[in-house]
């Protein structure tokens, strides 16, 4: 299993500032496109890790920010999106489409 919360570390160190990718897209690029939960298990667990992994990047598949119960407090995630100039309002990325990076498209 570590070796697989890794390899979601360092995808999601990736994720450009100011872009969002969601659970399952990140799944998908690490082949094993049904273990979305899997990954946000892994990044509940990241916010010790060196070098840092950008977990605010990682929303739910609609762009909501589910994860935000990891955060201390549950408003740094927004706080984070916000500083690299993405909107959130009640709880989701505004624009999720525009602002939304597939690992699949942009890593190949």
């Amino acid at each position: 299993m570590n070796d697989f919360y890794e390899k979601v570390y360092e995808t999601t160190r990736l994720i450009p500032p100011g872009r969002v990718t969601n659970y399952g897209a990140i799944a998908r690029y690490l082949g094993t496109g049904l273990s979305a939960r899997v990954v946000g298990w892994a990044l509940n667990n990241s916010h010790q890790q060196e070098p840092f992994v950008p977990a605010h990047r990682v929303v739910n598949r609609n762009g909501l920010l589910t994860g935000k119960v990891h955060f201390h407090p549950p408003s740094a995630m927004q706080e984070l999106l916000e500083n690299e100039g993405i909107i959130v309002e009640d709880d989701a990325v505004v624009d999720f489409e525009k602002y939304f990076w597939d690992p699949m498209k942009e890593l190949e």
